[in-house]
């Protein structure tokens, strides 16, 4: 894969008021009352999250940055990587804020209009690397303190995630807050998820 990071390429879906936009750093103030979420439990649909994305069919790449969340005070202000093909179909991951003690690293998978979310606490951190590594219409999610030591949070499959895809930043506040989300350090490249060597498929797995 030849293609590399475009910042100039990136487009909103739910733009917040502004945003200070460069290729070594993205940044801007969360909106209250945003988020993403779509039925499952909680019983509401909330898709107003803004997000900046870019268009990319390449069916195998990673795509990580560093997101800088120290402004972040709330419960639930969250930040972290997104990828949306629609309302019913998306996914996210994000470091989310709890309190001073302990944060929430994330994982939200949609698929037909229904979320389900895996979460663990880790201590509470200011910073965190995400990235993104598609495999057809497969994804694999991990998190790095150091940029360099990725760990898995989410193996996941996004059914409509055939052909190109949009995927990037998104930053969000469910409750009555806002900070500046920063992100930076962006790296978009052959895929770091490499193909499975061990049980083979089943004899009537077709890929996609």
């Amino acid at each position: 894969m030849e293609t590399k990071f475009n910042h100039l390429a990136m487009h909103w879906l739910n733009a917040p008021a502004s945003a200070t936009i460069s290729a070594q750093e993205i940044n801007f103030d969360t909106v209250p009352h945003t988020d993403l979420w779509q039925r499952t439990y909680y019983h509401f649909r909330n898709d107003n999250a803004p997000m900046l994305q870019f268009a990319c069919s390449e069916q195998f790449f990673s795509f990580s940055f560093k997101v800088i969340f120290a402004a972040a005070h709330q419960r639930f202000d969250q930040a972290g990587l997104v990828l949306y093909l629609d309302s019913d179909n998306w996914l996210k991951a994000s470091v989310e804020y709890e309190n001073g003690q302990f944060s929430h690293l994330g994982a939200v998978v949609t698929n037909g209009g229904f979320s389900d979310w895996s979460t663990q606490e880790v201590s509470a951190i200011s910073e965190i690397y995400l990235r993104l590594s598609r495999r057809a219409d497969d994804f694999k999610i991990e998190y790095s303190l150091d940029g360099t030591n990725y760990h898995q949070m989410r193996i996941c499959h996004l059914a409509k995630a055939n052909g190109e895809i949009k995927c990037g930043i998104y930053a969000c506040s469910p409750e009555e807050s806002s900070f500046k989300a920063i992100f930076r350090e962006f790296n978009l490249g052959p895929c770091m998820w490499q193909a499975h060597d061990g049980q083979q498929p089943d004899e009537d797995y077709a890929p996609a």
